[in-house]
Protein backbone atom coordinates (compact mmCIF):
# COMPACT_ATOMS: atom_id res chain seq x y z
CA UNK A 1 0.00 0.00 0.00
CA UNK A 2 1.27 3.46 -0.85
CA UNK A 3 4.27 2.26 -2.85
CA UNK A 4 3.00 3.75 -6.14
CA UNK A 5 1.55 6.82 -4.51
CA UNK A 6 3.04 10.21 -5.34
CA UNK A 7 4.00 12.67 -2.63
CA UNK A 8 3.57 16.46 -2.89
CA UNK A 9 6.27 18.16 -4.94
CA UNK A 10 7.10 20.53 -2.08
CA UNK A 11 7.66 17.59 0.27
CA UNK A 12 10.00 15.88 -2.18
CA UNK A 13 11.82 19.18 -2.65
CA UNK A 14 12.32 19.41 1.11
CA UNK A 15 13.71 15.87 1.16
CA UNK A 16 16.16 16.76 -1.62
CA UNK A 17 17.30 19.88 0.23
CA UNK A 18 17.80 18.01 3.51
CA UNK A 19 19.70 15.16 1.88
CA UNK A 20 22.00 17.36 -0.20
CA UNK A 21 22.72 19.60 2.78
CA UNK A 22 23.49 16.63 5.04
CA UNK A 23 25.81 15.07 2.48
CA UNK A 24 27.62 18.37 1.98
CA UNK A 25 28.00 18.82 5.76
CA UNK A 26 29.31 15.29 6.27
CA UNK A 27 31.61 15.68 3.26
CA UNK A 28 33.06 18.85 4.70
CA UNK A 29 33.85 17.02 7.93
CA UNK A 30 35.55 14.19 6.03
CA UNK A 31 37.55 16.65 3.95
CA UNK A 32 38.82 18.44 7.05
CA UNK A 33 39.65 15.13 8.72
CA UNK A 34 41.56 13.98 5.64
CA UNK A 35 43.57 17.18 5.57
CA UNK A 36 44.34 16.98 9.29
CA UNK A 37 45.38 13.32 9.12
CA UNK A 38 47.43 13.45 5.94
CA UNK A 39 50.71 13.76 7.86
CA UNK A 40 49.90 11.38 10.69
CA UNK A 41 52.39 8.60 11.27
CA UNK A 42 49.64 5.98 11.08
CA UNK A 43 48.70 7.24 7.59
CA UNK A 44 52.14 7.00 6.01
CA UNK A 45 51.74 3.52 4.54
CA UNK A 46 48.41 4.16 2.85
CA UNK A 47 48.48 7.91 2.07
CA UNK A 48 51.21 8.61 -0.45
CA UNK A 49 52.21 11.39 -2.85
CA UNK A 50 49.65 11.97 -5.59
CA UNK A 51 49.11 15.29 -7.36
CA UNK A 52 52.35 17.07 -6.56
CA UNK A 53 51.34 20.22 -8.46
CA UNK A 54 48.37 20.64 -6.09
CA UNK A 55 50.14 19.33 -3.05
CA UNK A 56 47.59 16.54 -2.62
CA UNK A 57 48.36 13.07 -1.33
CA UNK A 58 46.31 10.03 -2.38
CA UNK A 59 44.63 7.26 -0.40
CA UNK A 60 46.16 4.03 -1.72
CA UNK A 61 44.86 1.69 1.00
CA UNK A 62 43.07 -0.47 -1.59
CA UNK A 63 46.05 -2.13 -3.25
CA UNK A 64 43.85 -3.91 -5.84
CA UNK A 65 42.45 -0.66 -7.20
CA UNK A 66 45.91 0.91 -7.30
CA UNK A 67 47.41 -2.10 -9.07
CA UNK A 68 44.60 -2.35 -11.63
CA UNK A 69 44.81 1.28 -12.68
CA UNK A 70 48.55 1.93 -12.37
CA UNK A 71 50.92 -1.03 -12.65
CA UNK A 72 48.58 -3.39 -14.50
CA UNK A 73 46.50 -0.87 -16.39
CA UNK A 74 48.39 -1.29 -19.66
CA UNK A 75 48.41 -5.09 -19.38
CA UNK A 76 44.65 -5.21 -18.81
CA UNK A 77 43.97 -2.83 -21.69
CA UNK A 78 46.32 -4.82 -23.95
CA UNK A 79 44.72 -8.18 -23.08
CA UNK A 80 41.11 -7.01 -23.47
CA UNK A 81 41.90 -5.01 -26.62
CA UNK A 82 43.49 -8.11 -28.14
CA UNK A 83 40.38 -10.11 -27.30
CA UNK A 84 38.12 -7.51 -28.92
CA UNK A 85 40.32 -7.35 -32.04
CA UNK A 86 40.50 -11.11 -32.61
CA UNK A 87 36.82 -11.52 -31.77
CA UNK A 88 35.91 -8.93 -34.38
CA UNK A 89 38.10 -10.56 -37.03
CA UNK A 90 36.68 -13.98 -36.29
CA UNK A 91 33.10 -12.68 -36.34
CA UNK A 92 33.73 -11.18 -39.77
CA UNK A 93 35.55 -14.18 -41.27
CA UNK A 94 34.08 -17.24 -39.53
CA UNK A 95 31.32 -16.32 -37.06
CA UNK A 96 30.50 -19.99 -36.46
CA UNK A 97 33.96 -20.41 -34.90
CA UNK A 98 33.90 -17.39 -32.62
CA UNK A 99 33.29 -19.44 -29.44
CA UNK A 100 36.44 -21.45 -30.22
CA UNK A 101 38.40 -18.24 -30.74
CA UNK A 102 37.24 -16.95 -27.36
CA UNK A 103 38.44 -20.15 -25.67
CA UNK A 104 41.81 -20.27 -27.44
CA UNK A 105 42.56 -16.63 -26.72
CA UNK A 106 41.49 -17.07 -23.10
CA UNK A 107 43.70 -20.13 -22.64
CA UNK A 108 46.70 -18.30 -24.09
CA UNK A 109 46.07 -15.31 -21.81
CA UNK A 110 45.81 -17.55 -18.73
CA UNK A 111 49.02 -19.38 -19.62
CA UNK A 112 50.84 -16.12 -20.29
CA UNK A 113 49.66 -14.64 -16.98
CA UNK A 114 49.74 -17.54 -14.53
CA UNK A 115 51.75 -20.25 -16.28
CA UNK A 116 50.98 -23.71 -17.75
CA UNK A 117 50.81 -25.52 -14.39
CA UNK A 118 48.00 -23.25 -13.26
CA UNK A 119 46.16 -24.07 -16.48
CA UNK A 120 46.58 -27.82 -15.86
CA UNK A 121 45.26 -27.38 -12.31
CA UNK A 122 42.09 -25.72 -13.57
CA UNK A 123 41.66 -28.33 -16.30
CA UNK A 124 41.75 -30.98 -13.58
CA UNK A 125 38.83 -29.35 -11.76
CA UNK A 126 36.97 -28.97 -15.05
CA UNK A 127 37.41 -32.68 -15.78
CA UNK A 128 36.18 -33.73 -12.33
CA UNK A 129 32.97 -31.75 -12.62
CA UNK A 130 32.49 -32.74 -16.25
CA UNK A 131 32.64 -36.43 -15.32
CA UNK A 132 30.21 -35.75 -12.46
CA UNK A 133 27.80 -34.13 -14.94
CA UNK A 134 27.78 -37.34 -17.01
CA UNK A 135 26.38 -39.23 -14.01
CA UNK A 136 23.34 -36.97 -13.94
CA UNK A 137 23.21 -36.60 -10.14
CA UNK A 138 22.66 -32.98 -9.16
CA UNK A 139 23.51 -33.54 -5.49
CA UNK A 140 26.86 -35.04 -6.51
CA UNK A 141 27.64 -32.13 -8.83
CA UNK A 142 26.77 -29.59 -6.13
CA UNK A 143 28.78 -31.45 -3.47
CA UNK A 144 31.84 -31.71 -5.70
CA UNK A 145 31.49 -28.05 -6.65
CA UNK A 146 31.45 -26.98 -3.02
CA UNK A 147 34.38 -29.29 -2.24
CA UNK A 148 36.39 -27.85 -5.15
CA UNK A 149 35.60 -24.32 -4.02
CA UNK A 150 36.64 -25.15 -0.46
CA UNK A 151 39.91 -26.65 -1.70
CA UNK A 152 40.94 -23.17 -2.92
CA UNK A 153 40.06 -21.53 0.40
CA UNK A 154 41.25 -23.80 3.23
CA UNK A 155 44.40 -25.74 4.01
CA UNK A 156 45.89 -28.11 3.07
CA UNK A 157 44.16 -27.77 -0.31
CA UNK A 158 45.05 -24.13 -0.89
CA UNK A 159 48.73 -24.55 0.04
CA UNK A 160 49.14 -27.59 -2.18
CA UNK A 161 47.37 -26.08 -5.19
CA UNK A 162 49.00 -22.66 -4.97
CA UNK A 163 52.34 -24.43 -5.35
CA UNK A 164 51.46 -25.07 -8.99
CA UNK A 165 51.75 -21.37 -9.82
CA UNK A 166 55.18 -20.40 -11.09
CA UNK A 167 56.72 -16.94 -10.78
CA UNK A 168 55.63 -14.11 -8.51
CA UNK A 169 53.99 -10.74 -9.11
CA UNK A 170 51.81 -8.33 -7.17
CA UNK A 171 48.39 -9.60 -8.23
CA UNK A 172 49.27 -13.30 -8.27
CA UNK A 173 47.10 -14.14 -5.25
CA UNK A 174 44.17 -12.08 -6.56
CA UNK A 175 44.27 -13.71 -10.00
CA UNK A 176 44.85 -17.18 -8.53
CA UNK A 177 41.82 -17.03 -6.26
CA UNK A 178 39.70 -15.14 -8.77
CA UNK A 179 40.35 -17.47 -11.71
CA UNK A 180 40.12 -20.61 -9.58
CA UNK A 181 36.92 -19.70 -7.75
CA UNK A 182 35.15 -18.48 -10.87
CA UNK A 183 36.23 -21.65 -12.67
CA UNK A 184 34.64 -23.85 -10.00
CA UNK A 185 31.39 -21.85 -10.08
CA UNK A 186 31.25 -22.00 -13.86
CA UNK A 187 31.93 -25.73 -13.90
CA UNK A 188 29.24 -26.25 -11.26
CA UNK A 189 26.78 -24.25 -13.36
CA UNK A 190 27.65 -26.41 -16.37
CA UNK A 191 27.22 -29.64 -14.38
CA UNK A 192 23.87 -28.63 -12.88
CA UNK A 193 22.59 -27.50 -16.28
CA UNK A 194 23.62 -30.84 -17.80
CA UNK A 195 21.73 -32.69 -15.07
CA UNK A 196 18.66 -30.49 -15.47
CA UNK A 197 18.50 -31.14 -19.24
CA UNK A 198 19.69 -34.70 -19.93
CA UNK A 199 18.21 -34.45 -23.42
CA UNK A 200 20.82 -31.82 -24.33
CA UNK A 201 24.23 -33.33 -24.92
CA UNK A 202 26.91 -30.91 -23.80
CA UNK A 203 30.53 -31.76 -24.48
CA UNK A 204 33.77 -31.06 -22.65
CA UNK A 205 34.53 -28.55 -25.39
CA UNK A 206 31.36 -26.64 -24.48
CA UNK A 207 32.57 -26.44 -20.88
CA UNK A 208 36.05 -25.22 -21.86
CA UNK A 209 34.66 -22.57 -24.22
CA UNK A 210 32.42 -21.37 -21.41
CA UNK A 211 35.10 -21.36 -18.74
CA UNK A 212 37.96 -19.72 -20.64
CA UNK A 213 36.03 -16.75 -21.99
CA UNK A 214 38.63 -14.17 -20.92
CA UNK A 215 36.47 -11.13 -19.97
CA UNK A 216 34.71 -13.24 -17.31
CA UNK A 217 37.59 -15.54 -16.36
CA UNK A 218 39.43 -13.71 -13.56
CA UNK A 219 36.81 -11.29 -12.28
CA UNK A 220 33.39 -12.46 -13.45
CA UNK A 221 30.53 -11.74 -13.45
CA UNK A 222 29.03 -15.22 -13.30
CA UNK A 223 26.98 -15.83 -16.42
CA UNK A 224 25.21 -19.18 -16.13
CA UNK A 225 26.11 -21.83 -18.68
CA UNK A 226 22.68 -22.02 -20.30
CA UNK A 227 22.64 -18.30 -21.05
CA UNK A 228 26.24 -18.21 -22.30
CA UNK A 229 25.85 -21.29 -24.48
CA UNK A 230 22.63 -20.00 -26.05
CA UNK A 231 23.99 -16.55 -26.77
CA UNK A 232 27.39 -17.61 -28.09
CA UNK A 233 25.78 -20.21 -30.36
CA UNK A 234 23.38 -17.86 -32.13
CA UNK A 235 24.17 -15.69 -35.12
CA UNK A 236 25.85 -12.45 -34.00
CA UNK A 237 23.38 -9.69 -34.83
CA UNK A 238 23.59 -6.30 -33.17
CA UNK A 239 20.27 -4.49 -32.50
CA UNK A 240 19.93 -0.94 -33.74
CA UNK A 241 21.35 1.58 -31.30
CA UNK A 242 23.19 -0.99 -29.18
CA UNK A 243 26.62 0.28 -30.20
CA UNK A 244 25.73 3.70 -28.82
CA UNK A 245 24.76 2.14 -25.49
CA UNK A 246 28.05 0.21 -25.40
CA UNK A 247 30.01 3.39 -25.97
CA UNK A 248 28.01 5.14 -23.26
CA UNK A 249 28.73 2.31 -20.81
CA UNK A 250 32.43 2.46 -21.63
CA UNK A 251 32.38 6.23 -21.10
CA UNK A 252 30.65 5.84 -17.72
CA UNK A 253 33.25 3.31 -16.61
CA UNK A 254 36.08 5.65 -17.59
CA UNK A 255 34.36 8.56 -15.83
CA UNK A 256 33.92 6.46 -12.68
CA UNK A 257 37.61 5.57 -12.66
CA UNK A 258 38.60 9.22 -12.94
CA UNK A 259 36.06 10.22 -10.29
CA UNK A 260 37.48 7.67 -7.81
CA UNK A 261 41.00 8.92 -8.52
CA UNK A 262 39.94 12.51 -7.81
CA UNK A 263 37.98 11.47 -4.72
CA UNK A 264 40.93 9.61 -3.21
CA UNK A 265 43.07 12.75 -3.46
CA UNK A 266 40.72 14.63 -1.15
CA UNK A 267 38.98 12.03 1.01
CA UNK A 268 40.95 9.29 2.77
CA UNK A 269 37.91 7.12 3.46
CA UNK A 270 39.81 3.82 3.37
CA UNK A 271 42.69 4.91 5.61
CA UNK A 272 40.77 6.73 8.35
CA UNK A 273 38.88 3.62 9.61
CA UNK A 274 42.20 1.84 10.15
CA UNK A 275 43.20 4.45 12.77
CA UNK A 276 40.48 4.06 15.40
CA UNK A 277 42.02 6.69 17.68
CA UNK A 278 41.76 9.29 14.92
CA UNK A 279 38.35 8.06 13.70
CA UNK A 280 36.91 8.37 17.20
CA UNK A 281 37.61 12.11 17.10
CA UNK A 282 35.40 12.68 14.06
CA UNK A 283 32.08 14.43 14.58
CA UNK A 284 29.04 12.16 14.39
CA UNK A 285 28.00 13.45 10.97
CA UNK A 286 31.44 12.79 9.47
CA UNK A 287 31.56 9.33 11.02
CA UNK A 288 28.18 8.46 9.51
CA UNK A 289 29.34 9.79 6.15
CA UNK A 290 32.54 7.74 6.44
CA UNK A 291 30.59 4.52 7.01
CA UNK A 292 28.24 5.29 4.12
CA UNK A 293 31.03 6.29 1.73
CA UNK A 294 32.92 3.04 2.37
CA UNK A 295 29.96 1.02 1.12
CA UNK A 296 29.42 3.35 -1.84
CA UNK A 297 33.07 2.90 -2.83
CA UNK A 298 32.71 -0.87 -2.60
CA UNK A 299 29.80 -0.65 -5.03
CA UNK A 300 31.70 1.71 -7.37
CA UNK A 301 34.60 -0.73 -7.40
CA UNK A 302 32.29 -3.60 -8.37
CA UNK A 303 30.42 -1.43 -10.88
CA UNK A 304 33.64 -0.41 -12.64
CA UNK A 305 34.77 -4.03 -12.79
CA UNK A 306 31.41 -5.13 -14.17
CA UNK A 307 31.30 -2.15 -16.51
CA UNK A 308 34.67 -2.90 -18.12
CA UNK A 309 34.11 -6.61 -18.68
CA UNK A 310 30.44 -6.13 -19.62
CA UNK A 311 31.42 -3.62 -22.29
CA UNK A 312 33.74 -6.20 -23.86
CA UNK A 313 31.09 -8.93 -23.52
CA UNK A 314 28.46 -6.77 -25.23
CA UNK A 315 30.91 -6.10 -28.07
CA UNK A 316 30.98 -9.91 -28.40
CA UNK A 317 27.18 -9.90 -28.86
CA UNK A 318 26.49 -11.24 -25.36
CA UNK A 319 23.96 -10.00 -22.83
CA UNK A 320 25.92 -10.19 -19.54
CA UNK A 321 24.50 -9.81 -16.01
CA UNK A 322 24.03 -6.25 -14.83
CA UNK A 323 26.23 -4.69 -12.11
CA UNK A 324 25.05 -4.82 -8.48
CA UNK A 325 22.61 -2.21 -7.26
CA UNK A 326 24.17 0.78 -5.53
CA UNK A 327 23.86 0.93 -1.75
CA UNK A 328 22.27 4.36 -2.18
CA UNK A 329 19.32 2.75 -3.96
CA UNK A 330 18.97 -0.10 -1.45
CA UNK A 331 16.73 -0.16 1.56
CA UNK A 332 15.84 -3.87 1.58
CA UNK A 333 18.14 -6.87 1.93
CA UNK A 334 16.27 -8.87 -0.70
CA UNK A 335 17.63 -6.75 -3.56
CA UNK A 336 21.25 -7.53 -2.72
CA UNK A 337 21.26 -11.28 -3.42
CA UNK A 338 20.39 -13.70 -6.23
CA UNK A 339 19.03 -17.05 -5.06
CA UNK A 340 15.82 -17.51 -7.07
CA UNK A 341 16.19 -21.22 -7.80
CA UNK A 342 15.55 -22.23 -4.18
CA UNK A 343 13.71 -19.19 -2.89
CA UNK A 344 11.26 -18.84 -5.77
CA UNK A 345 9.41 -15.55 -5.42
CA UNK A 346 10.83 -15.05 -1.87
CA UNK A 347 7.41 -14.85 -0.26
CA UNK A 348 7.48 -18.02 1.87
CA UNK A 349 9.42 -18.25 5.11
CA UNK A 350 10.93 -21.75 4.92
CA UNK A 351 12.09 -21.66 1.26
CA UNK A 352 13.50 -18.18 1.88
CA UNK A 353 15.47 -19.44 4.88
CA UNK A 354 16.81 -22.41 2.89
CA UNK A 355 17.72 -20.18 -0.06
CA UNK A 356 19.52 -17.59 2.06
CA UNK A 357 21.45 -20.23 4.03
CA UNK A 358 22.53 -21.93 0.78
CA UNK A 359 23.56 -18.56 -0.66
CA UNK A 360 25.73 -17.66 2.31
CA UNK A 361 27.31 -21.13 2.51
CA UNK A 362 28.60 -20.62 -1.03
CA UNK A 363 29.53 -17.00 -0.26
CA UNK A 364 31.46 -18.03 2.84
CA UNK A 365 33.47 -20.54 0.83
CA UNK A 366 33.96 -17.94 -1.89
CA UNK A 367 35.36 -15.32 0.48
CA UNK A 368 37.36 -17.81 2.53
CA UNK A 369 36.16 -19.18 5.89
CA UNK A 370 37.24 -17.05 8.85
CA UNK A 371 35.62 -15.43 11.88
CA UNK A 372 34.82 -12.14 10.13
CA UNK A 373 33.27 -13.90 7.13
CA UNK A 374 31.22 -16.12 9.44
CA UNK A 375 29.93 -13.06 11.29
CA UNK A 376 29.20 -11.17 8.07
CA UNK A 377 27.30 -14.14 6.62
CA UNK A 378 25.25 -14.72 9.77
CA UNK A 379 24.32 -11.04 10.09
CA UNK A 380 23.25 -10.67 6.47
CA UNK A 381 21.42 -14.00 6.46
CA UNK A 382 19.55 -12.89 9.57
CA UNK A 383 18.77 -9.47 8.06
CA UNK A 384 17.43 -11.08 4.90
CA UNK A 385 15.07 -13.40 6.77
CA UNK A 386 14.11 -10.89 9.48
CA UNK A 387 12.99 -8.57 6.71
CA UNK A 388 10.58 -11.23 5.42
CA UNK A 389 9.37 -12.06 8.94
CA UNK A 390 8.52 -8.42 9.59
CA UNK A 391 6.76 -8.20 6.23
CA UNK A 392 4.66 -11.27 7.00
CA UNK A 393 3.83 -9.93 10.45
CA UNK A 394 2.78 -6.58 8.97
CA UNK A 395 0.44 -8.28 6.48
CA UNK A 396 -1.75 -9.79 9.19
CA UNK A 397 -3.30 -8.90 12.52
CA UNK A 398 -3.33 -5.46 14.14
CA UNK A 399 -0.50 -4.01 12.02
CA UNK A 400 -2.35 -4.69 8.77
CA UNK A 401 -5.51 -3.14 10.20
CA UNK A 402 -3.60 -0.08 11.35
CA UNK A 403 -2.05 0.43 7.91
CA UNK A 404 -5.44 -0.04 6.24
CA UNK A 405 -6.70 2.97 8.17
CA UNK A 406 -3.84 5.14 6.90
CA UNK A 407 -3.92 7.13 3.69
CA UNK A 408 -1.73 5.87 0.87
CA UNK A 409 0.68 8.76 1.30
CA UNK A 410 1.02 8.14 5.04
CA UNK A 411 1.52 4.43 4.36
CA UNK A 412 4.38 5.30 2.06
CA UNK A 413 5.94 7.47 4.76
CA UNK A 414 5.72 4.72 7.36
CA UNK A 415 7.26 2.20 4.97
CA UNK A 416 10.05 4.65 4.14
CA UNK A 417 10.83 5.02 7.85
CA UNK A 418 11.16 1.24 8.13
CA UNK A 419 13.33 1.30 5.02
CA UNK A 420 15.61 3.91 6.61
CA UNK A 421 16.18 1.66 9.62
CA UNK A 422 16.84 -1.28 7.31
CA UNK A 423 19.26 0.81 5.27
CA UNK A 424 21.52 1.32 8.27
CA UNK A 425 21.25 -2.34 9.18
CA UNK A 426 22.64 -3.13 5.72
CA UNK A 427 25.49 -0.64 6.25
CA UNK A 428 26.38 -1.96 9.71
CA UNK A 429 26.30 -5.62 8.72
CA UNK A 430 28.58 -5.00 5.72
CA UNK A 431 31.03 -2.69 7.51
CA UNK A 432 32.12 -5.79 9.42
CA UNK A 433 33.73 -7.27 6.30
CA UNK A 434 34.65 -4.04 4.48
CA UNK A 435 36.52 -2.48 7.41
CA UNK A 436 36.75 -4.15 10.79
CA UNK A 437 34.62 -5.24 13.70
CA UNK A 438 36.20 -2.53 15.86
CA UNK A 439 35.28 0.24 13.41
CA UNK A 440 31.74 -1.14 13.14
CA UNK A 441 31.44 -1.08 16.93
CA UNK A 442 32.67 2.53 16.98
CA UNK A 443 30.08 3.63 14.40
CA UNK A 444 27.25 1.76 16.15
CA UNK A 445 28.17 3.14 19.57
CA UNK A 446 28.42 6.73 18.33
CA UNK A 447 25.26 6.73 16.21
CA UNK A 448 23.01 4.67 18.48
CA UNK A 449 24.25 4.96 22.08
CA UNK A 450 26.33 8.06 22.81
CA UNK A 451 24.65 10.04 20.03
CA UNK A 452 21.11 9.28 21.14
CA UNK A 453 18.73 10.99 20.61
CA UNK A 454 20.06 13.92 18.54
CA UNK A 455 22.46 12.08 16.24
CA UNK A 456 20.30 8.99 15.99
CA UNK A 457 17.20 10.90 14.94
CA UNK A 458 19.12 13.23 12.62
CA UNK A 459 20.79 10.35 10.76
CA UNK A 460 17.50 8.48 10.60
CA UNK A 461 15.66 11.50 9.18
CA UNK A 462 18.33 12.14 6.54
CA UNK A 463 18.20 8.48 5.54
CA UNK A 464 14.39 8.63 5.46
CA UNK A 465 14.64 11.54 3.00
CA UNK A 466 16.99 9.50 0.82
CA UNK A 467 14.68 6.48 0.86
CA UNK A 468 11.72 8.63 -0.18
CA UNK A 469 13.69 10.01 -3.13
CA UNK A 470 14.73 6.50 -4.17
CA UNK A 471 11.12 5.32 -3.92
CA UNK A 472 10.04 8.29 -6.05
CA UNK A 473 12.57 7.32 -8.68
CA UNK A 474 11.30 3.74 -8.62
CA UNK A 475 7.72 4.97 -8.93
CA UNK A 476 8.59 7.13 -11.95
CA UNK A 477 10.36 4.25 -13.68
CA UNK A 478 7.43 1.92 -13.00
CA UNK A 479 4.99 4.44 -14.50
CA UNK A 480 7.17 4.90 -17.56
CA UNK A 481 7.30 1.12 -18.04
CA UNK A 482 3.52 0.86 -17.73
CA UNK A 483 3.05 3.64 -20.27
CA UNK A 484 5.46 1.93 -22.65
CA UNK A 485 3.61 -1.37 -22.36
CA UNK A 486 0.26 0.33 -22.89
CA UNK A 487 1.61 2.05 -25.98
CA UNK A 488 2.86 -1.25 -27.37
CA UNK A 489 -0.53 -2.85 -26.82
CA UNK A 490 -2.27 -0.02 -28.68
CA UNK A 491 0.14 -0.31 -31.59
Amino acid sequence: MGIKTALPTAELGLYSLVLSGALAYAGRGLLEASQDGAHRKAFRESVRPGWEYLGRKMDVADFEWVMWFTNFRNIIVFALSGHVLFAKLCTMVAPQLRSWMYAVYGVLAVVGTMGPWYLLLLLGHCMVLYVASLLGQRWLCLALGLASLASFKVDPGISWQSGFVTGTFDLQDVLFHGGSSFTVLRCTSFALESCAHPDRRYSLADLLKYNFYLPFFFFGPIMTFDRFHAQVSQEPVRPEGELWHIQAQAGLSAAAIMAVDIFFHFFYILTIPSDLKFASRLPDSALAGLAYSNLVYDWVKAAVLFGVVNTVARLDHLDPPQPPKCITALYVFGETYVYDHIGGDHSTVIPELAASVATFVVTTLWLGPCDIVYLWSVLNCFGLNFELWVQKLAERGPLAQMEARLSEQMSRRVRALCGAINFWAIIMYNLVSLNSLEFTELVARRLILTGFPQTTLAVLFVTYCGVQLVKERERSLALEEEQRQDKEKLE
